[in-house]
């Protein structure tokens, strides 16, 4: 049996790690407060039609999707420490706005500033746990923890914010930004950082960064195959529930509940239990298992008949299983893939996957009009074996030589400052 997961680890974990993991935790609940009620706030404050409340809410999402992209590189090439700090003075001024505002302009640009601080926060975060754990497995155990906290804050937020958030009461958005200050504080006081002169390490442009992330053939595989996981899993969140509602389901709201209930439920308890029973398997192996269990998820819901109550609650329970595997170890591939001098980059490129989320209710609406559930999920068993026939071939993909690449952009950069001096 791996001591991947054990007291004495988890015990010597150093400051900078718990910050992190904790203001996860913390930043991530008091953010589920308030965020799913911010359509209900649209619609109740400003009469704001269900269409101009997803256009604003998507622009904010695909807004954060490429500052969280920059923001990886720029912590790559200036440092962790002042990415993390920004994030946290972001967040604490947004959502005391969102207190504050009262014209539907005000709330509309809060919305924005409101998704750049987890935008600011993700990638760099992961990134100084890099930096701060030299063991990998100690560093293993930090972004599965991390995703465990993210979750924990996900599922805990909504059920503390219900009351506050529906009725739009400042406390809930006070809240939220006291989380983000107290963090902020947090990395001061652990400002202490081995990356804090990370472009001495980096000195590569951010274009000479995207040319060399493009010869990443691997990564390149990672990026759209993770695209299409989340694409996947996402229409448990909209295509699925409007899937059940088209169907009559008898005892509709129940199940709603249930299920979402079973999701969170399962991944706090089963995490853990399911990495030490895995501990000792490469990464890419758990990832087969974490697809399999998504793929038989979905061809559970493409079979099941609607009104069967127990069959969507055991279907659910196979894809929380395997959403439990598959997306925290995702992050620790990222993290095996990624070069010492380039984990924002790699981390920020993540923020990628967003699109998966973004599409998947679209398009599962789509599909839900022209051929129903059944053949939608039929689709995404579909996809599921096709993600996981890619990353079996995946070995046979190139990866640029980085310490090569980076020495050279190393020697342009000393004959620039030469040149100029």
């Amino acid at each position: 049996m791996s001591d991947l997961v054990s007291w004495s680890r988890i015990k010597n974990l150093p400051g900078p790690a718990w910050v992190l993991l904790l203001g996860n935790f913390f930043v991530r609940g008091s953010y589920f407060m308030v965020w799913p009620f911010i359509s209900v706030l649209l619609y109740q404050k400003f009469q704001l039609s269900a269409t101009e409340i997803g256009l604003w809410l998507t622009s904010a999402a695909l807004l954060a999707v490429v500052f969280g992209f920059y923001a990886g590189y720029l912590s790559d090439r200036f440092g962790r420490y002042p990415l993390l700090l920004a994030a946290a003075v972001l967040g604490t001024f947004a959502f005391s706005c969102f207190a504050l505002t009262e014209s539907k302009e005000g709330f509309i640009c809060c919305i924005f500033l409101s998704t750049l601080p987890r935008a600011l926060w993700d990638a760099p975060s992961k990134a100084w746990l890099g930096d701060s754990l030299p063991d990998p497995k100690d560093r293993e155990l930090a972004l599965q923890g991390l995703y465990f906290m993210v979750n924990a804050g996900a599922a805990i937020g909504p059920l503390l914010g219900l009351s506050a958030g529906m009725t739009g009461n400042p406390l809930a958005f006070f809240i939220t930004a006291l989380s983000y200050f107290a963090l902020g504080v947090a990395v001061l006081f652990f400002r202490s950082n081995p990356r804090q002169n990370a472009q001495r390490y980096n000195p590569m442009r951010f274009g000479q960064t995207l040319f060399l992330l493009k010869k990443d053939q691997l990564f390149l595989l990672v990026i759209v195959a993770n695209i299409l996981v989340t694409f996947i899993y996402a229409h448990c969140d909209s295509s699925l529930i409007q899937y059940l509602t088209r169907a009559e389901v008898p005892e509709l709201v129940a199940l709603i509940s249930a299920m979402i209930i079973l999701n969170s439920t399962v991944i706090v308890l089963f995490q853990f239990p399911l990495l030490r029973l895995m501990a000792s398997w490469p990464v890419v192996s758990r990832i087969y298992v974490g697809l399999l269990l998504l793929a038989v998820s979905q061809l559970g819901f493409a079979l099941n008949p609607p009104e069967w109550f127990w069959g969507w609650i055991a279907a659910v329970f196979i894809l929380s299983l395997g959403e439990a595997i598959l997306f925290a170890n995702m992050n620790v591939h990222l993290d095996q893939l990624a070069p010492a001098s380039l984990r924002g980059s790699y981390f920020g490129a993540a923020s990628l996957y967003a699109i998966g989320y973004s599409l998947s209710p679209v398009l599962g609406g789509v599909i839900l009009d022209l051929w129903g559930g059944p053949a939608l999920f039929a689709i995404s068993f579909s996809l599921c074996l096709a993600v996981f026939i890619s990353y079996q071939h995946s070995h046979k993909l190139q990866r640029p030589d980085f310490i090569q690449l980076e020495q050279e952009w190393k020697e342009q950069a000393k004959q620039g400052t030469a040149a100029g001096s």
